[in-house]
């Protein structure tokens, strides 16, 4: 059994009246299970010569109904450049360069997830910890 553990750290001094400090861990279970996550498509970049919205990461691929964690993160330099990421049509959010983000997926059929990239040439960083 994998043991993987995913932690945030957020900090800032100057953000509200007092200096800010959060750090949260956690540990990434199966659904329902206290069994770890085994499986990792490793960290991959896809360079998208074309700006337009496509699957990124196919639902087909992945148990229906799993604990399925995804990282995702524009590794553009330009600051206009950004990637919108949808699930089943409702944007998640918008990554401008150097953006990420990390969020829980269940992996039903019709939730492929999808980016749309905003220039040519544009790199997106992924990855996928599933059942």
């Amino acid at each position: 059994m994998a043991t993987t553990t995913a932690t945030i750290t957020i900090s800032s001094s100057d953000l509200t009246g007092d200096p800010l400090s959060l750090t949260t861990t956690t540990t990434l279970y199966k659904a329902a299970q206290t069994v770890g996550l085994e499986n990792t498509t490793g960290m991959g970049r896809t360079t998208y010569a074309t700006a337009a919205e496509r699957v990124l990461i196919a639902d087909a691929n992945y148990t229906d109904d799993g604990a399925h964690k995804v990282y995702i993160a524009n590794k553009a330099t330009d600051a206009t450049h950004n990637i919108i990421v949808t699930v089943e049509g409702i944007a998640l959010g918008k990554l401008y360069a150097g953006d990420w983000m990390f969020f829980p997926w269940d992996g039903a059929a019709g939730t492929d997830i999808k980016v749309t990239t905003s220039d040519v040439n544009m790199v997106v960083e992924h990855m996928v910890i599933f059942e």
